[in-house]
C-alpha cells in the first residue's frame, strides 16, 4: 500500500477531530441563543426543503461519473455538515465583533445552508480529482471568503442581507473554475471520466430534487416570500420545458440528451433567485426562466469545444453552463429591472445601477482571485496525493 495512502487515511479522521472540538468550542463560548425561534417557527417548512435539496438534491447531481457515486454522495454529506457548523462559528465571530446584528442560531443554520451552495456548486466542478482532505480546505477557504464577499457587498456597497446571499451560484461557479484550472487535466482516454445510464439517471434524480425544492431556496430568507415563490417556479417551469426543446432541436438525431436536461431545467431558479422578490408580473420570470434554460444548453456547446481547451479548464460537472453563466443573466437582467422600477427616479438611479454593478463585479473576481490562490494551495505537496491516472475513482477512499 503507497505510504502517501496511508498518510492520508491517518490525516482525514485528525483533521475532522480537530474541526469538530473547535465547532464544540464556538458552541460552549459563544452560543447565542435561540433568538428568533418564533420568527423562523413559521419558515421551518422552507428551511426544511432547504436542507433537503443541499444533501438529497446535490448529492445525487454530483454522481454523474461511473466510478465515483460513493464519493459524490459521501463526501458531499461530509463536506455540507462540517461547512454548515463553520458558517454558524463565523456568524457568531461577525455578531461577537459587533459586525454584523444578533438574528439567532436557527437562522444563522439557515444561512449557513444557503451559503454552503457555493462549495457544492464548487465541488462539481472539481469532481473526482480532489481527496477529501482538499476538499475540506477548500470549504473552509470559500466559506470564509464568501462570508468577506457578503460583508463586501452589504457593508460597502448596500447590497441587502438576502440578495448577498443569492451571488451564491455567481461565487461558488467561478471559485469552483479558477480551483480547476489548477488542476492538471485528465487524459482524453481515461474512460473513467465519463457517465453511464445509471449514473445519468442518479443525476437526474438530483436535478429533480433541486427543481422541486428550488422556490424555498430563493424565499427562504426573502421579504417577499411568496411573490418570490411564484415567479421562481414560473421560472423554473418555463426552463423545464425551453431544456426539452432545445435539447431536441441541437441533437443531430432530434433526440433528448440527458447532459442537457439534467442542467438545464434547473436554470431557470438560478436566472431569477436576484430578482425573485422584485419582479412583479410571472411573465417576467417566465422569460428570464426561458433565457437560463437556452444559455445553459447553447453555452455547453460553445464552452466545451471553445473556451475550456485552450483555458485548460476541465469542468467535471458543467458548472460553468448550469449554474455560473445563468447566474450572470440573472444578475444582469437584476440590473435591467432595476433601472426600469427607479426610472422616475433618475437623481439616484446612476448611483443603484453603479452599485450592483460593483457588487457583481467585486463578487466574480473576489471568486476567481481566491480560487487561483485556493487551487495552488490544494496542489501542494502535504495536500496532493492523486496522480492523475486515479481520477474519479471511489477504489481510492472507499472499500
Amino acid at each position: 500500500m503507497p505510504s502517501n495512502y496511508l498518510n492520508f487515511r491517518n490525516s482525514v479522521p485528525w483533521v475532522i477531530l480537530l474541526l469538530e472540538a473547535l465547532f464544540l468550542t464556538r458552541s460552549y463560548f459563544l452560543f447565542l441563543g435561540l433568538d428568533g425561534l418564533d420568527s423562523l417557527r413559521s419558515s421551518y417548512p422552507e428551511f426544511q426543503d432547504v436542507n433537503h435539496m443541499v444533501i438529497f438534491g446535490f448529492g445525487f447531481f454530483l454522481m454523474v461519473l461511473r466510478r465515483y457515486g460513493f464519493s459524490s454522495t459521501g463526501f458531499n454529506l461530509l463536506i455540507i455538515v462540517l461547512g454548515v457548523q463553520c458558517s454558524v462559528l463565523i456568524e457568531d465571530l461577525l455578531v461577537f465583533f459587533y459586525l454584523e446584528a444578533n438574528q439567532g442560531i436557527l437562522k444563522s443554520i439557515a444561512k449557513g445552508f444557503l451559503s454552503m451552495t457555493a462549495v457544492a456548486i464548487s465541488t462539481g466542478a472539481v469532481l473526482g480529482k480532489t481527496n477529501l482532505v482538499q476538499l475540506i480546505v477548500m470549504t473552509l477557504v470559500e466559506l470564509i471568503v464568501f462570508y468577506v464577499s457578503r460583508w463586501i457587498n452589504r457593508s460597502y456597497l448596500e447590497v441587502g442581507d438576502h440578495l448577498s446571499l443569492m451571488h451564491v451560484h455567481l461565487f461558488g461557479a467561478y471559485f469552483g473554475l479558477a480551483v480547476a484550472s489548477c488542476f492538471p487535466e485528465p487524459s482524453p482516454r481515461l474512460d473513467k471520466n465519463r457517465s453511464t445510464p445509471k449514473s445519468d439517471l442518479f443525476s437526474m434524480l438530483g436535478s429533480v430534487f433541486l427543481w422541486v425544492f428550488w422556490p424555498s431556496f430563493n424565499s427562504l430568507l426573502a421579504q417577499s416570500r411568496r411573490k418570490a415563490v411564484l415567479n421562481t417556479y414560473f421560472a423554473l417551469a418555463v426552463s423545464a420545458v425551453t431544456a426539452f426543446m432545445l435539447s431536441a432541436l441541437t441533437s443531430k438525431d432530434g433526440k433528448f440528451r440527458m447532459t442537457h436536461i439534467h442542467g438545464a431545467v434547473l436554470a431557470g431558479g438560478v436566472t431569477v433567485s436576484f430578482t425573485a422578490q422584485m419582479i412583479s408580473h410571472p411573465w417576467i420570470a417566465m422569460i428570464l426562466g426561458l433565457l437560463g434554460s437556452a444559455i445553459t444548453i447553447l453555452g455547453s456547446h460553445c464552452l466545451q469545444r471553445c473556451l475550456n481547451p485552450p483555458l485548460k479548464i476541465h469542468d467535471t460537472s458543467g458548472v460553468h453552463f448550469t449554474f455560473g453563466l445563468p447566474a450572470v443573466l440573472g444578475a444582469l437582467a437584476q440590473v435591467v429591472l432595476l433601472v426600469i422600477r427607479e426610472w422616475t427616479n433618475s437623481s439616484s438611479l446612476g448611483y443603484l445601477v453603479l452599485l450592483h454593478i460593483g457588487a457583481f463585479c467585486q463578487t466574480i473576481s473576489l471568486a476567481l482571485i481566491t480560487g487561483v490562490i485556493t487551487g495552488f494551495i490544494l496542489n501542494t505537496r502535504p495536500l496532493k496525493i492523486i496522480p492523475v491516472s486515479k481520477y474519479f475513482e471511489d477504489q481510492f477512499y472507499w472499500e
